[in-house]
């Protein structure tokens, strides 16, 4: 079981100007800084005051330029091999513990050694998109200088170690009784009102009706287009179903030239999970999955009034 990452301090590193060296570094496994000065050997002793007489004097007498300078060169030396940096490149947030050997290359730069390299992924193999992290943590990717603390940072260290939210678990929680609810619903309403939700769910993920090919008591066939992409769908809605008429289905499917096949029912008492599998293009929704795109499309109030 891997231990969980435990930093006492967090820090955002910008790889080079403009990002420059952050393929180099991801791929080799370092931790690079620009901050150059004739004071390395300086730093490694901690001997800030020379440090911040040099930058002072680069920034012409800016105290408090010079110590936010002094402020970031001393993170780079002395942040421990517990610690965390994190980075982002190419949609992803990167992050890595450094070793304490810092060594000055020939540029002039800084370098460590990031230990078991930069990971995009969390402890538990999830990737760390950004798309996916709360953007007050992301937002840093702005960040004018080179090291900086990130908000937020026990929720980062959450994420790293792959630990669920405890607002996104409750959040989550919630979502999947109203799914469980919205099931229960669905398999309530009558065959019209079964149909319209139906009808209403795929015109709310954008499908418009070409036309109905035949409708009963008990089923709907709908000829359905896709407006932006042409892509043609053909739906059968069920009040109930079995093996050998969704079999059946797909065949008649296969014989014609939609993209795509949905059969939606209502009721059941077998599993038709092999079935989904071996057919590209194929969409088997009963209650339980009906549920999911009712929520999604926001018709949860809709159910609600019709079973009212």
């Amino acid at each position: 079981m891997v231990a969980p990452v435990n930093p006492k301090k967090i820090r955002f590193i910008k790889l080079g100007e403009g990002g420059k060296w952050e393929t180099s570094c991801i791929g080799d496994g370092t931790v690079r800084l620009g901050y150059q000065s004739p004071h390395h050997a300086a730093s490694l002793r901690g001997d800030w005051d020379v440090v911040r007489e040099f930058w002072l004097d680069v920034r012409n007498g800016n105290k408090g330029a010079a110590t936010r300078d002094v402020n970031q060169i001393r993170d780079f030396y002395e942040l421990g091999a517990d610690d965390v940096w994190i980075t982002f490149h190419n949609k992803y947030l990167y992050w890595c513990r450094a070793d304490g050997a810092v060594r000055e290359l020939a540029d002039g730069s800084r370098s460590r050694l990031a230990i078991g390299g930069w990971q995009n992924t969390d402890e538990k193999g999830n990737e760390l998109r950004i798309d996916r992290l709360d953007g007050r943590v992301s937002k840093v990717r702005g960040y004018q200088g080179t090291i900086c603390a990130v908000e937020l940072p026990e929720y980062v260290v959450r994420k790293i170690n792959g630990d669920v939210q405890t607002d996104v678990a409750a959040a989550d929680g919630a979502l999947k009784d109203l799914r469980n609810h919205a099931a229960v619903l669905i398999q309530g309403l009558g065959w019209k009102d079964f149909e319209l939700l139906v009808e209403l769910v795929f015109s709310r993920a954008g499908w418009q009706r070409f036309s109905v090919v035949g409708a009963t008591e008990k089923d709907t066939d709908l000829d359905l287009v896709a407006p932006l992409s042409g892509r043609r769908a053909f739906v059968q809605v069920k009040s109930s179903t079995d093996r050998a008429e969704v079999r059946d289905y797909i065949s008649r499917w296969q014989s014609h030239d939609h993209e795509e096949f949905y059969m939606v029912y209502h009721t059941t008492s077998e599993n038709f999970d092999d079935l989904q599998d071996n057919a590209r293009g194929l969409y088997l929704m009963g209650p339980n999955e009906l549920a999911e795109r009712v929520v999604l499309a926001g018709l949860m109030q809709w159910l609600i009034d019709k079973r009212s």
